[in-house]
């Protein structure tokens, strides 16, 4: 800023994930905000797509690994490497942690909360580099090319991936998915299910109903066998891959009077946090919904609106979120990208179209406003 000019607004983002990186690009094409956010690791490192993440760690990386320095929305924004430690909102400051053990703080006029959660091995808060998540990605890889059987627990959408996409690339491998409703994906429609269900026994993955396992302590894969709390007997694998959807919000470093009794940030339609001046929350760690659906549906463009409005005194708009979840649920596959709607009715996008198009156009270009090769 040159010296003598309008003094801009602070605004922090905590966490640069999936939604963040969308939030913190947004708000930086204002030019009167000065946009700051707080990340873990130097670079995307999106929580999407989890079988294709095992399957193929390449593959994956190249559209869901991306240095933060990539992103030209985030060209204005300072991006700082580090764990957020505590959190004062009325001093409006955070205490970050840094990679090189030190810590600092960062002040803040308006703060988005969009630290997202852990939920199974692949997601984490934890101060890594981009070497340490290569080679993280690169040993999860070989931990389930080794085994000869996998048990893949849960039944939500990343179990379900998960198990598919490890029977598609590694056909010789005896994969299992074990659920304890009477179906998968029980947060989509049933049609959603039944085409799904179709492709994993085309894929020879053997489905198991009707299963509740008995929860380990942590959420790493692990040796077998899985034991049963519904009385079946216990289950033998190589590796069991625990997809339980046992969430935790990375909300440590918040007070506990802006969290609900989980410890997700109570957060209202309009994305704000009641009782707080200036806070907002977005994404998986907000809780505006049980399937917490502003990590998707574009819902960082309400948040940029949004603070725009706070700042200027004019009143918020509220989301708009689905009673389903939509989408892609296998992911990126030879034959293209299979596409659910909110009714549960597929079409298919073909994988030229794909990698030409959806991609490094719509994704990369359209979402994120550029994203740099290399």
């Amino acid at each position: 800023m040159a010296s003598g000019g309008p003094a801009r607004t602070r605004v922090l983002v905590a966490g640069l994930g999936d939604t963040g990186v969308l939030t913190a690009g947004a708000l930086a094409r204002h030019r009167d905000l000065a946009v700051t956010g707080v990340s873990p690791t130097t670079g995307l490192v999106s929580g999407q797509e989890l079988g294709l993440r095992l399957a193929d760690p390449g593959a994956w990386s190249r559209d869901y690994r991306i240095d933060y320095r990539a992103f030209r929305r985030l060209d204005p924004v300072d991006v700082v490497h580090g764990r957020l430690v505590s959190a004062d909102l009325d001093a409006r400051e955070v205490t970050v942690e840094h990679a090189d053990g030190t810590t600092g703080t960062l002040g803040w006029d308006v703060l988005v909360v969009a630290t997202g959660v852990a939920n199974g091995f692949w997601r984490s808060d934890g101060l890594r580099d981009d070497a340490a998540v290569a080679a993280d990605l690169a040993a999860r890889h070989a931990q389930v090319a080794a085994a000869a059987t996998v048990a893949v627990v849960g039944g939500g959408a990343a179990a379900v991936s998960a198990a598919y996409n490890l029977a598609v690339r590694w056909p010789d491998k005896q994969v299992s998915l074990w659920f304890p409703g009477e179906r998968a994906l029980p947060q989509h429609p049933g049609r959603t299910w039944a085409k799904v269900r179709r492709r994993l026994e085309e894929a020879g993955v053997a489905l198991h109903p009707g299963h509740r396992a008995v929860l380990p302590d942590g959420d790493e894969p692990c040796a077998g066998p899985v034991r049963w709390s519904t009385g079946q007997p216990d289950a033998p694998a190589d590796l069991v891959l625990w997809a339980v959807g046992r969430v935790r919000p990375h909300t440590g470093w918040l007070p506990a009077e802006v969290l609900d009794d989980r410890g997700f940030v109570r957060t209202g339609l309009d994305l704000r946090v009641p009782g707080t001046d200036g806070v907002f929350a977005i994404g998986d760690v907000a809780a505006t919904d049980p399937l917490r659906s502003t990590a998707r549906n574009f819902q960082h463009s309400v948040l940029a609106r949004n603070v725009r409005a706070h700042l200027a005194g004019e009143p918020l708009r509220e989301v708009t979120l689905p009673g389903r979840r939509w989408g892609s649920v296998l992911g990126p596959q030879r034959s293209g990208l299979e596409v659910f709607d909110k009714g549960g009715r597929a079409f298919r996008i073909p994988r030229a179209v794909v990698e030409r198009a959806l991609q490094p156009l719509v994704v990369k270009r359209g979402i994120y406003g550029g994203v740099r090769r290399g």
